[in-house]
């Protein structure tokens, strides 16, 4: 059997047959893909709560620039729906572009592309709302997760498309538009690959 290639820093792109009321339309970063199962985050799903009202449950105290205090937190995924995962630029500690600069790191960070990353402490979420943060934020509740051999087999079965990860669409794509963008990236007409597609 040959190898699996990892998924990491990939989109899955659900195919239009992906009637799940939770992935319907859904485009999910990979954050991990091995032997032993695979875990993202739906990137174009809004939850029912903004980056205000999130903040304000994790600490009554801290004010919220205007900047961020709209920005829609996203329904990251069926898994651990109150756990919060922020995937973001990484930073640098003074505003300093040169190559030496020294990166900020949060307590729990994990570098999944040169320029994306993963972290899940509440010192990330104090940042963003004074707008210290990174420039490029999404912040989401849960996650979706596969076990071994399990994302494999739907995409054998058709469920999801992939395509490495765009930087453009996932961090400056409006939310609604996300799915579509990485669809026209592809290059494929995903009606076309549908079954039973052009039937009333």
């Amino acid at each position: 059997m040959t190898e699996m290639k990892s998924l990491q820093n990939h989109f899955l792109v659900a195919m239009p047959s992906l009637d799940d009321p939770y992935f319907s339309r859904s485009l999910i970063y990979v954050c991990e893909h091995n032997a032993e199962g695979a875990m993202g985050i739906v990137v174009n799903q809004p939850s029912t709560m903004n980056v205000k009202q999130l903040l304000e449950q994790t600490d009554k105290d801290l004010t919220v620039s205007e900047d961020k205090a709209e920005q829609i937190v996203l329904a990251g995924g069926p898994v651990n729906q109150e756990r919060g995962f922020v995937l973001h630029s990484p930073q640098n500690t003074v505003k300093d572009t040169s190559q030496d600069a020294e990166q900020k790191s949060w307590a729990s960070s994990l570098k999944l592309a040169p320029n994306v990353m993963v972290t899940t402490s509440k010192d990330i979420l104090t940042a963003i709302g004074k707008d210290e943060g990174p420039e490029d934020v999404l912040i989401a509740l849960g996650y979706a997760g596969w076990t071994a051999g399990q994302l494999e087999k739907e995409m054998q079965e058709n469920a999801w498309l992939t395509i490495e990860a765009d930087e453009e669409i996932l961090f400056r794509t409006p939310m609604h538009k996300k799915w579509q963008a990485t669809v026209n990236k592809l290059g494929v007409d995903v009606w076309q690959l549908a079954p039973g597609a052009g039937h009333a």
